[in-house]
């Protein structure tokens, strides 16, 4: 029987991934090994499978209006939506300006948001000419796929 090599620092990358994303399982494989991390439990692993169990974060706390408006700005004809789960960025590095407030007119293709998704950053570009008429997500707040991000009219 062969001495299965468990790497804990990639462990604990993927849960960190897992708490910064809000996923609940992530898999990866490499040649005749794999390794899946998740929330929950599987009812049985495999003999080079190892399973890690993260605690599952407490959710943030929503306010009582944002249901409504995720709402209705999902089925806004001018929201821009996230193409991925991940964490939303609003500048492009720490205390720098935003890429976009409300009232700003935005050309076709100018960055409007970055979604940082395992650690690979993501710009979403404005898919028209238009005015920001609002933004729908705070700085460094997770996102998920289909998530609407702006409103440009």
């Amino acid at each position: 029987m062969n001495k299965l090599n468990i790497d804990k620092k990639a462990i604990r990358e993927l849960a960190e991934i897992m708490n910064e994303t809000g996923l609940g399982e992530i898999e990866i494989e490499t040649g005749d090994h794999r390794l899946r991390v998740s929330r929950g439990s599987s009812a049985s692993a495999g003999p080079d499978l190892v399973q890690a169990v993260v605690p599952a974060a407490a959710p943030a706390p929503v306010p009582a209006a944002a249901p409504a408006v995720a709402a209705d700005a999902s089925s806004h004809p001018g929201a821009v939506k996230s193409p991925m789960v991940g964490t939303a960025y609003l500048s492009p590095e720490p205390g720098a300006a935003p890429f976009v407030r409300v009232g700003d007119v935005v050309n076709e293709g100018q960055t409007l948001v970055i979604v940082e998704a395992m650690k690979t950053m993501n710009p979403i570009a404005a898919p028209r000419a238009g005015k920001v008429v609002e933004v729908l997500v705070a700085n460094e707040e997770p996102v998920e796929y289909g998530q609407p991000l702006v409103i440009v009219e």
